[in-house]
């Protein structure tokens, strides 16, 4: 039974770290705290505004 339960905390951590690059933040960071912090880190990057990409000129 514990082996599917970190099977699947695995597979979150992969899943949020993907939502993570798609609004444009660091995959590996959000990976790594999904590993922490699971289903809670899921529900805050979906709540999370997209980061405007670096060098697109929105500053002028």
């Amino acid at each position: 039974m514990g082996n599917e339960y970190a099977v699947g905390w695995g597979t979150l951590a992969l899943i949020n770290a993907g939502i993570a690059q798609g609004k444009n933040r660091s995959g590996l960071m959000w990976f790594l705290a999904s590993l922490l912090l699971g289903p809670i880190a899921t529900l805050v990057l979906v709540i999370l505004e997209k980061l405007p990409e670096e060098g697109s000129g929105d500053d002028d």
